[in-house]
Order: C-alpha cells, then sequence, then structure tokens
C-alpha cells in the first residue's frame, strides 16, 4: 500500500491558517513580547504542520484503532450474550 504525502492529507483552509497564524503572532507579543511578521506566522505554521501533524495525525489513528478494537470486542461479548441457556 503506497502511503499518501501528509501534506496531501492535511490540508487546512484559508480561514484555519489565519486562525493559527493569529495565534502565533498573539503568543510570540504575549509571551515573549516581539512582534512577528506573516512571513515567520507562515514559516512556523509550515513547520507545525510539517513536523507535529504527522505526530498528532498518528496518535489520532491509533486512538481510533483502539477505539475500534474495543467496540469490537464488546460487540463480541454482546453477541454471546444473545444466546439462551438450553
Amino acid at each position: 500500500m503506497q502511503r499518501k504525502s501528509l501534506t496531501s492529507v492535511i490540508q487546512l483552509t484559508d480561514e484555519q491558517k489565519k486562525k493559527i497564524t493569529d495565534e502565533i503572532k498573539a503568543f510570540y507579543l504575549d509571551v515573549r513580547g516581539d512582534e512577528i511578521g506573516i512571513i515567520e506566522q507562515q514559516q512556523l505554521l509550515d513547520l507545525f504542520v510539517e513536523q507535529l501533524a504527522p505526530i498528532v495525525y498518528n496518535k489520532a489513528l491509533d486512538d481510533a484503532q483502539h477505539w475500534y478494537r474495543n467496540l469490537q470486542s464488546n460487540m463480541e461479548s454482546d453477541y454471546y450474550l444473545l444466546y439462551k441457556d438450553l
């Protein structure tokens, strides 16, 4: 199975990008007391998407698999509860 590149899997809308870059700008201003330009905001966002997004994405897949396995396990035990005593 061929893996898709994460940039094709994780797409941010313009609105999402704007919200996140505004958060980056606010963080720098609040925590560091520095102004950060639009290019730097975008570079940081690109870095986060490239480096952090795969970790979060894979964690979400692992969590979904864990949830699904628990659901399957519950379904199997529920199935056997349907049997009638002889």
